[in-house]
């Protein structure tokens, strides 16, 4: 069975046997993430056909990464499918997916 995982500074901060692969970057559910390990920043950024994103910095043991991590709240219709779903930078954080 597919599954897919993120790490930061050896902690496991999202685990999940379903997700959205969306321009090489894999989307964990919401509920899959450690919600715990993450703050909301005041960063947005646009895509011109998924929307606004919205960015969490993460912090594990002490040490934390801003804007490591992003979702969309309201994206456009073509990527409805990632709504509230959570991306993380893959120079910062080791995302592995089979």
């Amino acid at each position: 069975m597919p599954h897919a995982t993120a790490i930061y500074n050896g902690k496991v901060i999202a685990e999940t046997d379903t997700w959205e692969n969306v321009e090489g970057n894999v989307y964990f559910p919401p509920d899959s993430v450690d919600q715990s390990v993450l703050t909301k920043t005041n960063t947005h950024t646009h895509c011109p056909w998924k929307g606004d994103a919205s960015y969490y910095t993460i912090a594990v043991d002490g040490q934390e990464i801003k804007d490591s991590a992003w979702y969309y709240p309201e994206p456009f219709e073509k990527a409805k499918h990632i709504k509230d779903y959570v991306a993380f930078y893959k120079t910062k954080v080791e995302v592995k997916s089979d």
